[in-house]
């Protein structure tokens, strides 16, 4: 059984980007299970949006609740617990180039409380799997192709099991054939119950995997009616 108590909620929020309000008076909600795209003109405060999601950026107007944190009332200490909550995939990979894929992974695990030597090695053994990386632990990322080195981000991102992932334009550097099959990746953690949010300029992606669409459009931003 899902719950439906939503994973995400955003009221009369407002968006800043340093002094400058990029969006104002923001309201939805994404529900565990969800698969909503975040689209807009380049400019229009979607990575703003994201960052304000995942507490790069404070909330200063309205109220925001993700993965039980409330960022109008988040302290600093509060910012790794509710990043561990969430799971983050950005569009330049940001690996580190000088370990394996393993100790790329095991770096994460460590950094957010893992001790037990096996217990992280069967999680990183999972993920890698659940993105059809199965053998690639012992792999230095410059081995890799650009799809590949995507879904080992994905993979970091799925590692503390969030409730949420947020992905930043996650195909915008990988060619149309790839950015399927990251797509795929991304249908698989969706059925199994994360939900995604996923900003993007591809609307190839859009009209090939329907799903919720939420626009950032003159300051608002408006769910579009399928």
């Amino acid at each position: 059984m899902f719950s439906t108590e939503p994973v995400l909620t955003l009221t009369h929020a407002d968006i800043y980007q340093g002094t400058k309000l990029v969006l104002g008076d923001v309201s939805f909600q994404i529900n565990k299970g969800d698969f909503v795209y975040l689209i807009g003109r380049t400019g229009s405060g979607k990575s703003s949006l994201l960052k304000t999601l995942y507490a790069d950026l404070w909330l200063q107007n309205g109220k925001g609740l993700v993965a039980g944190y409330p960022l109008d009332a988040l302290k600093p200490r509060d910012i790794p617990q509710l990043r561990r909550k969430i799971g983050i995939v950005f569009q330049d990979f940001q690996l580190f180039f000088d370990r394996s894929v393993e100790d790329n992974l095991k770096f994460v695990l460590k950094a957010t409380g893992w001790t037990n030597k096996t217990d992280m090695n069967n999680r990183i053994a999972e993920v890698l799997m659940q993105v059809g990386l199965g053998t690639a632990q012992k792999k230095m990322p410059h081995q890799l192709s650009g799809g590949e080195q995507q879904r080992v981000v994905v993979a970091r991102a799925m590692l503390n099991e969030p409730q949420i992932l947020i992905a930043d334009e996650p195909t915008g550097n990988l060619d149309p054939s790839v950015a399927d099959q990251i797509m795929k990746v991304f249908q698989s953690i969706n059925n199994a119950g994360t939900a995604i949010l996923m900003a993007t300029h591809n609307y190839d992606l859009l009209h090939k995997y329907p799903a919720r669409v939420l626009r950032c459009q003159d300051g608002q931003v408006v769910e579009l009616k399928g």
